[in-house]
């Protein structure tokens, strides 16, 4: 399908600024160029109720988050909570990355959304980023009444390298490794670092992730090549998905990552895995951070919001 009129004019924006691929970059010039547009192509963060910075233990020092509450909940009432991992490949991205997101986030789930500042590659390789999540979910439930959040009902969600934290965070409850979540929000996630589906061909040059890129990002973020069949970087590798908690999936036409996305989706069905897949056919990677540009990157984010405020609803019945 051809693109959605708002990505290709993101696509025109970046060839007229002539900004250099991301893996033609070091990733200190490749988190200052991503940073630098995202008061070009992030919409102003909304307001929430309420967010403040914390911080929890980790495996290697403190690990910094972000606690919002949407507009309109109850001050005085523990909220679910979605605990948000951010894409970026797991070398770029930062809790400001995804301030926007989050926020819209909490006010479409009138819910807690808590964001997590993971370590990143190459400084910390693989599976740095899959402990500090692991131990930030852990906080996140030991310590729900203090956070004013209702245990029973915590979810974990993130796009690109952060659907993948959310997809192994699930599989490791499964599995009694941290405390199950009740459900798992997976935006055009990487679930896959084989990185060699047809979608590749597909995506070579002029969008914001192409082959190329990811393949840098894999490089960077799982240098030893036997590491990137382990379940816990390649989700779609693990022996059985049966057991996994609901979960809500969205793809992308025009993403290097669509097909193993889709995969995922399709073998979390075929094994009993109550799922919800979106493929947005018109839609390039990464348009949830560009919606001064792409309106529907706000619609999708309602979207998932929707599937899982049902959830939690339906849990509480």
């Amino acid at each position: 399908m051809p693109l959605d009129p708002g990505a290709q004019r993101v696509r025109d924006l970046i060839r007229e600024a002539a900004r250099p691929p991301l893996h033609t970059l070091t990733p200190t010039e490749a988190r200052a160029v991503s940073a630098a547009s995202r008061p070009v192509l992030q919409p102003d963060p909304p307001p929430v109720a309420f967010v403040e910075d914390l911080t929890c233990p980790g495996p290697a020092g403190a690990i910094c988050l972000r606690r919002y509450r949407g507009l309109g909940t109850d001050p005085a009432a523990p909220l679910p909570c979605l605990l948000f991992l951010h894409g970026g490949g797991w070398v770029i991205g930062d809790l400001d990355s995804h301030d926007q997101v989050c926020r819209a986030l909490a006010n479409h789930l009138g819910a807690c959304v808590i964001a997590v500042d993971y370590r990143l590659a190459p400084e910390h390789v693989f599976p740095a980023a899959v402990e500090d999540c692991a131990a930030a979910l852990r906080f996140v439930v030991a310590e729900s009444a203090a956070l004013g959040l209702d245990g029973s009902r915590i979810a974990v969600g993130g796009d690109s390298a952060g659907g993948n934290l959310a997809a192994v965070l699930a599989l490791m409850g499964r599995d009694g490794a941290v405390p199950a979540p009740g459900f798992q929000m997976l935006l055009y996630p990487v679930a896959d670092l084989a990185a060699n589906t047809p979608s590749y061909l597909r995506c070579i040059e002029g969008y914001p992730l192409t082959a190329a890129t990811m393949r840098w990002f894999i490089d960077h973020y799982a240098p030893d090549a036997a590491q990137r069949t382990d379940w816990r970087g390649s989700p779609l590798r693990a022996a059985s998905l049966a057991g996994l908690p609901p979960a809500f999936v969205m793809t992308c036409g025009h993403d290097p990552l669509a097909d193993e996305g889709i995969a995922y989706a399709e073998r979390l069905d075929e094994e009993g895995v109550h799922v919800a897949h979106l493929h947005v056919a018109d839609q390039m990677h990464a348009y949830l951070t560009m919606g001064r540009f792409i309106p529907a990157s706000d619609l999708t984010l309602r979207q998932a919001a929707a599937a899982l405020r049902l959830h939690w609803e339906t849990a509480a019945a």
